[in-house]
């Protein structure tokens, strides 16, 4: 009898066990199904929100303004001088040899000539300033070109110029040849007894910075 009692006990036990199993299987199934355990795992870690920051660009600050151009006061240069040799006939003087000989009479007084004047520069004849080389004026560069020029009675160049002396620098000699083209038409032509004629003579040109 009371062996009996003992093996119904442990039945009772081992069943209810089994029963409190299987009822936690149903129960996590049913959790499953319901979304139980969804909220059960929002409640314990709440979901992560991601906010969004827009990147707010600066604004391109407008460049600075340029420095303002000073304007250099023009400078009046004046023309250069030119040499011209002019020729001077002289009337001779010889003794004649009237030994045995009729005397001659002697020849007329000439008449005084008028002096003549030498070639030169007109009024708006341009200057080595408005000539004056870029790049030479960068780097500072200086010099004198002396030009050979043929001038007719109109004030124009009769011939082509021409760099009889250089100043050392290329551009310069180039920028000295182009003054004198520009200056065609605005020369003073040389005269002889008070008319005007076609006369050669050499122009300096000089550049010089300010």
């Amino acid at each position: 009898m009371t062996a009996y009692v003992q093996d119904s006990t442990f039945l009772t036990r081992r069943g209810a066990v089994l029963l409190a199993i299987i009822g936690l299987h149903v129960f996590v199934i049913w959790a499953l199904a319901s979304g139980l355990a969804r909220r059960a795992m929002e409640l314990v870690a709440p979901p992560i929100t991601a906010d969004i920051v827009e990147d707010i660009k600066k604004q391109d600050l407008p460049p600075p303004p340029p420095p303002p151009e000073l304007e250099r006061p023009p400078v009046e240069v004046p023309p250069p001088d030119v040499t011209i040799d002019v020729p001077v006939e002289t009337a001779s003087t010889a003794i004649v040899d009237v030994t045995d000989k009729p005397v001659a009479r002697p020849p007329p007084t000439p008449r005084p000539s008028t002096p003549g004047t030498p070639l030169g520069l007109g009024k708006g004849f341009p200057n080595s300033d408005e000539f004056y080389p870029s790049g030479a004026r960068r780097l500072g560069q200086e010099g004198v070109a002396t030009v050979s020029v043929c001038v007719g009675p109109d004030g124009k160049l009769s011939k082509e110029p021409a760099v009889e002396k250089s100043s050392g620098t290329a551009s310069l000699d180039e920028a000295a040849l182009k003054l004198v083209r520009a200056g065609s038409g605005r020369f003073k032509a040389a005269t002889a007894e008070g008319k005007p004629i076609e006369s050669c003579g050499k122009l300096p040109i000089r550049f010089t910075l300010k």
